[in-house]
């Protein structure tokens, strides 16, 4: 099967059974993989996770229920899958900005989110792609977290903010490291609420053992990172002065083009954007020298 039929497959079911009880796995198997690849590849390619989509399309067709004067509130609260009818009145005013007693009858402004469609032109080809699939041996970062909302293509506020108020850590860091060029981003533990993101650099061993030794109390600022040995298909973004500007269009055309056309699937594994900065050095041609390489963790897919 197309990879595109399949995702395809597996959207139409979410359609035909809205109403339902829905298990990730059976929509993943529509497509005939893994719910952990899928639910990865949805939030890559759509930029919303998948359980984010099915309540957006539920709490759409709640309201037109509603409005339409075709069912009662604790009965849209059923339809979208809600224990309580307190827990659906929330999340139906987060969505369409008032409460559901308030669009029954018509006149007021619903939001609606439109069922999501793939077809093969969606992803344009005639392009080419340089990557590898390697196999990197476990290595433990140094560095620290917050944990982001959302999907990494929406990460960009977060991700600067997070930045921004954390100069001191990562000076103490690639102080540490004694390298000012190179730093490691890690994402990891996703699900429908979002994420976990590390600013990390890679300590040589007697350090990283022996942190307290090195800084003292500023050791607490910081924890061990093991990332296991894992297979992963590997890509730089272009040269160019702000790599991070590209990170998400890389990785989406690697899940939507790349991905597919190899026995490969991602793996439950941490995902990590290793950044080579270089200079600060005013000389465009110095800057136009940064990239970034994106390590996706991978694995065969199952027979």
């Amino acid at each position: 099967m197309d990879w595109t039929e399949g995702m395809q497959r597996a959207l139409d079911y979410i359609e035909e059974h809205l109403t339902e009880e829905l298990s990730y796995e059976t929509i993943a198997a529509q497509s005939f993989c893994s719910s952990y690849h899928f639910q990865r590849s949805f939030s890559i390619l759509f930029g919303c996770t998948l359980g984010e989509y099915i309540r957006a399309r539920r709490l759409t067709l709640a309201g037109a229920e509603l409005t339409a004067g075709k069912c009662r509130v604790i009965d849209a609260a059923l339809l979208c899958g809600y224990e309580s009818p307190d827990s659906f009145a929330r999340a139906f005013q987060k969505f369409h900005g008032f409460k559901p007693s308030q669009a029954r009858g018509g006149g007021a402004m619903l939001r609606s989110f439109s069922r999501l469609n793939v077809q093969k032109d969606d992803f344009t080809g005639g392009t080419t792609m340089e990557y590898k699939i390697d196999k990197k041996p476990a290595m433990v970062l140094t560095g620290f977290k917050r944990h982001f909302s959302g999907t990494p293509a929406e990460r960009e506020d977060q991700e600067c903010d997070f930045y921004m108020s954390t100069r001191t850590n990562q000076y103490l860091l690639r102080g540490l490291a004694r390298d000012c060029e190179t730093f490691y981003n890690v994402m990891t533990h996703f699900d429908d609420e979002g994420y976990d993101f590390y600013i990390a650099a890679k300590l040589n061993k007697a350090k990283t053992e022996n942190l307290a030794e090195s800084i003292g109390e500023d050791a607490k600022r910081f924890e061990r990172i093991p990332i296991p040995e894992q297979l992963y298909l590997i890509c730089e973004t272009e040269r160019c002065e702000y790599p991070t500007m590209v990170f998400e269009t890389l990785r989406r055309r690697m899940v939507g083009e790349l991905l597919p056309a190899t026995d490969y699937e991602l793996a439950e594994a941490p995902e990590l954007c290793i950044y080579h900065w270089f200079t600060d050095d005013e000389d465009s041609s110095v800057k136009n020298t940064r990239y970034a390489e994106l390590w996706l963790p991978i694995r065969k897919k199952e027979a």
